[in-house]
């Protein structure tokens, strides 16, 4: 009987790719936190990721469920303000995802050749 070895057990699963952040509009707004240490106002947030009122607030919800970010409530110039951050664990899981992404890009180059033209980049996959 054949034995699996750990490496060839899913080898293109990459179970890495942690769905939360995955979701588009969740990798807008932590990469643009993370990006931000000391945090981005809601509004600027907002246009960064191109979301409305409605969707960043159910993301960020679910980003802080995660214990990903933290939402700061607070007041500049007598006017409600609230600031986005990027939490320690946040950043580790972040980090951790762009790395199983970066193999995922890694991967795909390695079966890929790549054809330049004038004007335009063709990528062929490669028959090995």
């Amino acid at each position: 009987m054949k034995t699996k070895t750990p490496e060839s057990e899913g080898r293109f699963a990459y179970a890495g790719l942690d769905r939360v952040i995955h979701e588009r509009a969740r990798l807008s707004v932590l990469t643009s936190v993370i990006t931000n240490p000391k945090g981005v106002v809601f509004n600027d947030l907002k246009q960064l990721c191109s979301l409305t009122d409605g969707n960043l607030s159910r993301h960020l919800r679910v980003l802080e469920a995660e214990k990903m970010v933290e939402i700061v409530k607070g007041h500049e110039r007598n006017r409600p303000q609230t600031i986005c951050r990027i939490t320690p664990a946040g950043r580790k899981r972040y980090l951790e995802y762009l790395s199983t992404l970066e193999q995922v890009v890694k991967d795909a180059a390695k079966g890929t050749k790549v054809e330049a033209a004038p004007g335009v980049l063709r990528m062929k996959l490669s028959r090995a």
